[in-house]
């Protein structure tokens, strides 16, 4: 057994995980909140709920009007699974129910039995490349 084996074992993988413990720890100092920012790969749309929609200062940009909008009428998957997460969330920090429970506790079900009803206080803003935006309903989206 020679020095070398000790380094290599022991040395080197502590190396490694003191510069990823850092890199999370600079993450969680410098962290904002994300939402609005589109990543590459992702679509450029906000869950936003209905109170923030109807404020002025909420986003600078441009509005369009329900009759005027381009955009498909269907939910696509990753809008589906950002009002399913976020509306979980809401239930499980107690927001109120919108639909009859039936003995459910799972957060995410319960968020799944709005979806299918309609009844979640949402809306989806998706961002077109003028800058403006335009904001559906969930009810509205099939």
């Amino acid at each position: 057994m020679s020095d070398y084996e000790e380094d290599e074992a022991f040395g080197m993988d502590g190396a490694v995980m003191e510069e990823e413990v850092d890199e999370l720890e600079m993450i969680d100092e410098n962290g904002q909140s994300q939402q609005g920012v589109s990543h590459p790969g992702e679509p450029s749309t906000t869950v936003i709920t209905e109170d923030v929609a109807s404020s002025k200062t909420a986003q600078s940009g441009k509005a369009v009007a329900k009759e005027d909008r381009t955009t498909t009428p269907y939910m696509t998957k990753y809008e589906r699974a950002r009002i399913l997460g976020t509306r979980a969330l809401q239930i499980s920090m107690n927001a109120p129910v919108l639909v009859d429970l039936e003995g459910e506790t799972d957060p995410l079900q319960i968020a799944m039995k709005e979806l299918a009803q309609k009844k979640i206080p949402l809306l989806v803003r998706r961002y077109l490349p003028d800058g403006s935006y335009e904001d559906w309903s969930v009810a509205e989206l099939i």
